[in-house]
């Protein structure tokens, strides 16, 4: 009567170490494809990084910071109006975007749980949040600059701004709904109104994560070129009109690095290595407050 039943443990055991050498077998393959896809992304990244510092670190110069752009086939010249002009729309747009996103961000966490304005309302961001940015600079010329009848730095503006704002909701939004519930039900139990435990408590505890989301949408408009294309265009000179075209970098890199002139082209590449050297600090910086917080 004992053979049978050591017999039907042999099989379960010899089941068992088939399925765990199966399971073994199929997560060593997982990992491999992983690790090769790992490979693969890094491998891009480091190329287009070596490239930029190679070819970006060349054309920096004093001159490339206190001079304009130089004509065409011409020596010398920088991108000084260029470097100002992304300045002056970079901070102007985050500036209109960051407080809109940051209000529409407390009203969804906060008191459009369950109203239809608020599913709306997250359904044109998830929209937006996906759009090319190119879609976004037709949309501000055909509303603005066709409306006007000229490029303007106000309209890069609001398509930087446009492009910046699903960003500052959705990570507004998503730090409040990490804040304890249990924090507004004492604050309510106090008796504080709800806009200022919004204030003092849910946007006090989630402000790290908030301003990891604006540095990080600074860092995507910051070297968005098709929008500007359609908007804010560009000037060969310094300009602190935002009724007229204004210099920026990424329309004047698009340009210069089309050209066939060996002096754009190294402009154009000391632009790139200036570009990827910001946005590259911006999202250290933001890793770095949201590892803090």
């Amino acid at each position: 009567m004992s053979q049978p039943a050591y017999t039907n443990m042999d099989a379960s055991e010899a089941t068992r170490v088939r399925l765990q050498r199966r399971r073994r077998g199929k997560n060593a393959l997982a990992l491999t494809l992983s690790l090769a896809a790992m490979a693969f992304g890094l491998l891009w990244l480091v190329w287009i990084l070596f490239t930029t510092l190679k070819l970006g670190v060349g054309g920096l110069s004093v001159e490339l910071f206190t001079q304009s752009t130089p004509p065409p086939n011409t020596d010398g010249g920088g991108l000084a109006n260029a470097i100002v002009g992304s300045l002056m729309l970079v901070v102007l747009a985050t500036f209109i975007g960051t407080p809109l996103g940051i209000l529409a961000g407390v009203y969804l966490a906060e008191y459009g749980q369950k109203r239809w304005l608020a599913s709306v309302t997250r359904f044109i961001n998830d929209i937006l949040l996906s759009a090319p940015s190119i879609v976004i600079g037709l949309f501000v010329y055909a509303l603005v600059v066709a409306k006007v009848g000229r490029f303007s730095g106000w309209a890069g503006v609001i398509a930087l701004a446009l492009l910046q704002i699903p960003i500052v909701i959705r990570t507004t939004e998503n730090m409040l709904k990490l804040v304890p519930n249990a924090l507004r039900e004492a604050a309510f139990a106090l008796g504080t109104p709800k806009w200022k435990m919004v204030l003092s408590i849910t946007l006090k505890a989630s402000v790290g994560g908030i301003v990891t989301g604006v540095l990080l949408a600074v860092a995507r408009i910051a070297g968005e070129t098709a929008p500007l294309l359609f908007t804010a265009l560009s000037n060969q000179f310094f300009s602190f009109d935002m009724n007229q075209p204004v210099a920026n970098l990424p329309v004047t890199i698009y340009k210069f690095a089309m050209s066939p002139f060996p002096q754009w082209q190294s402009l154009a590449w000391a632009g790139v290595f200036l570009i990827t050297l910001g946005v590259l600090g911006l999202n250290v910086l933001a890793r770095t407050i949201l590892s803090k917080k």
